[in-house]
């Protein structure tokens, strides 16, 4: 089972990757015209485009899901504790499912309605831009079917905790250390 845990946490370290790389470029490409939207509003030489607003905008949707996205694989959301913190890496992973559960709740109403969202924006395009709405109305589409993907991973290792008692696959649940918590 922890072989294919590997084979599966292999495949999905390059799509990972991908989101980590993707949201870097459109934090730089965001830089461009909300730089254009700063220098003409101060200067004289730079004419006011209007399509900045809107550029800028739609890379923020992008990266605010992406890194949603990225959050979950990484276990890096925020956490409150509302239920008792567990003594045993079985109780841990016990506890994990349960919040895994409610957050795959959440994630298939993502999917359902990203899928009918992004039909919607099929049919239409951006006025100032020119983009097929697809492209943004999209982004929730496939941060959903990305969050069911890394939390069917992490559902995966919860249960080689608590089904075949893995305590090394603990520490594949608990997310990056340095958070804090």
């Amino acid at each position: 089972m922890v072989s294919f845990l590997h084979a599966i946490q292999f495949i999905l370290n390059g799509y990972f990757r991908i989101l980590q790389v993707l949201v870097t470029v459109l934090m730089g490409l965001m830089i461009v015209p909300v730089s254009l939207q700063i220098f003409s509003r101060y200067t004289g030489f730079i004419p006011r485009y209007i399509w900045t607003e809107e550029a800028a905008r739609f890379c923020f949707i992008w990266i605010i899901l992406l890194g949603a996205t990225i959050a979950v694989r990484e276990g890096t959301h925020f956490e409150v504790d509302v239920l008792p913190t567990p003594r045993t890496a079985k109780g841990e992973a016990f506890a994990r499912l349960l919040v895994y559960f409610f957050m795959l709740i959440f994630t298939l109403v993502f999917v359902a309605n990203g899928y009918a969202y992004a039909l919607f924006g099929y049919n239409q395009t951006s006025e100032l831009t020119g983009i097929n709405m697809i492209f943004i109305h999209g982004v929730y589409l496939l941060s959903g079917i990305s969050w069911l993907i890394f939390l069917g991973e992490r559902i995966l290792w919860a249960c080689a905790v608590l089904f075949w008692g893995n305590k090394e696959a603990i520490s594949h649940l608990r997310g990056d250390h340095n958070v804090a918590r």
